[in-house]
């Protein structure tokens, strides 16, 4: 997922901070005068930079690296911090936003001015917790959901997405629109058993963009926040998506339970897809529940 800049490890260390800084070139909103302008932001402030670029690889940590700095979207920041999960490594992190959809960033106010960035990152100030949840090998940070927009994230084209950002999303709703999914799902929450058709986990505030569908939830809180609904028409979802606009309470829908807590399980008559944070991470059956472990964000 990462190759590490070799004329990094030759520059002398500067008197701050190891920085390593994962960039995502293909990500949404790219761009390379904004990273040149955070790198020169950062070592103008006496951090040494590592710069590491991402590809289908595991991502490679550099040693003795103080902060992870990942410039690129929600899905990029997941694969970065399960590679780091997996290591036993520490170190302090941050989001640079530069994404399609940048929900992890929204939800910590970070700046797309670098110098901003900066400064906050090493204000001193101290770090933000955030729980993060673990499914199958990996772990998400801000949302999951089985239904149709699952579906919709399954059937989305890299290349179109690549080359036309959020509207790719347009597209592949047409598509599933036409084939609309009404699966039997099967969830265990604690003594509880429900049936419904699609469900939602919410780990952070957002969900899709600027909305919510559990607006008490937070990435500092070890809670999770469950919505499932016992049918999933199209007016069904229709009535959902316009809730979330008009920041109307979910639970007042029609089939909408409502439910927070840690751990849950999932399973259905059929493989049906899980996206977390935007891209399809595993299928069910799938166990989803709160890592005990919170990491540190600046």
């Amino acid at each position: 997922m990462s190759r590490a800049d070799p004329a990094a490890a030759e520059r002398a260390p500067g008197p701050g901070p190891v920085v390593q800084l994962f960039l995502n070139r293909d990500s949404g909103s790219y761009s390379s005068g904004r990273i040149r302008a955070l790198r020169e932001a950062l070592e103008t402030r006496g951090a040494t930079v590592i710069e590491t670029s991402c590809t289908k690889e595991r991502p490679v940590l550099a040693e003795n690296v103080d902060h992870i700095c990942i410039a690129g979207g929600d899905g990029t920041v997941r694969d970065i911090l399960n590679a780091v999960g997996h290591s036993g490594r520490q170190a302090d992190i941050s989001v640079y936003p530069m994404g399609t959809v940048n929900l992890l960033a929204r939800e910590g106010r970070y700046s797309r001015d670098p110098r901003l960035f900066v400064g906050r990152l090493l204000s001193g100030a101290p770090g933000r917790l955030h729980y993060p949840v673990a499914v199958g090998q990996g772990q998400f940070f801000v949302c999951a959901s089985v239904g149709p927009d699952s579906a919709v994230v399954a059937c989305i084209s890299t290349g179109l997405k690549r080359l036309i950002g959020r509207l790719a999303y347009v597209v592949a709703f047409f598509r599933v629109l036409f084939a609309w999914p009404r699966p039997t799902i099967r969830l265990q929450v604690g003594e509880r058993s429900l049936l419904c058709e699609a469900f939602y986990v919410a780990k952070g505030r957002y969900f899709a963009g600027p909305w919510s569908f559990a607006p008490e939830a937070g990435l500092d809180r070890p809670t999770l926040h469950l919505v499932a609904f016992a049918h999933m028409h199209r007016r069904d979802f229709i009535g959902f998506c316009w809730a979330m606009l008009r920041r109307r309470p979910i639970d007042r829908l029609n089939g909408a339970i409502c439910l927070p807590c840690t751990r849950l399980f999932a399973e259905s008559d059929r493989p049906l897809a899980l996206q977390a944070d935007g891209d399809i991470v595993a299928a069910l059956p799938v166990e989803i529940r709160l890592s005990s472990t919170p990491l540190t964000f600046r």
